[in-house]
């Protein structure tokens, strides 16, 4: 008899404010290796969005829209209860630099202890977006800089409307 077939899910969470190339590129290789990726936009943050949570999530989705096993949605309150409601047992994180190490070790350890049956999964990215982040994004938009190597269209788009 054969095994039974297990659907392999992973959330991937982040303010994506906005959502960069290396996200969507940690996105692609998610949708690669799992059968369904959560990308979860924060609407609980200590950070201040440039972007409301309704407009990172719709830029989200137009980015991500050419994978049919990736949805966008948005969420509040801790992560490893929404992993738990969404009934995902990973959680993605993106690691740039060694920098990012230690920050995002200490939250998996958090929600490890939290919940236990809730693994996380860290991935980098492709080498050309190692460097990218959405605060510096933003610093160049806001500075007129051209950050359309960076992010998608509809990105670019949204953020030359927003710094003009």
């Amino acid at each position: 008899m054969s095994e039974p077939q297990v659907m392999r899910s992973v959330v991937y969470p982040g303010t994506f404010d906005p959502i960069t190339n290396g996200h969507s590129d940690l996105v692609a290789r998610a949708a690669h290796l799992c059968d369904r990726v959560v990308v979860a936009v924060a609407r609980d943050t200590a950070k201040q969005p440039t972007f409301d949570t309704e407009q990172r999530v719709s830029l989200a989705r137009q980015v991500c829209a050419d994978m049919p096993n990736v949805e966008v949605v948005d969420f509040g309150g801790l992560l490893v209860e929404f992993a738990r409601r969404m009934e995902v047992h990973v959680i993605m994180r993106g690691l740039r630099a060694v920098s990012d190490f230690e920050y995002e070790f200490q939250l998996a350890g958090m929600n490890r202890r939290m919940a236990p049956d809730i693994e996380t999964l860290f991935l980098t990215p492709a080498e050309q977006y190692a460097y990218i982040s959405s605060s510096l994004v933003k610093e160049i938009a806001r500075l007129g800089g051209d950050v359309s190597a960076f992010v998608a269209p509809a990105v670019n788009a949204a953020l030359q409307e927003r710094f003009g």
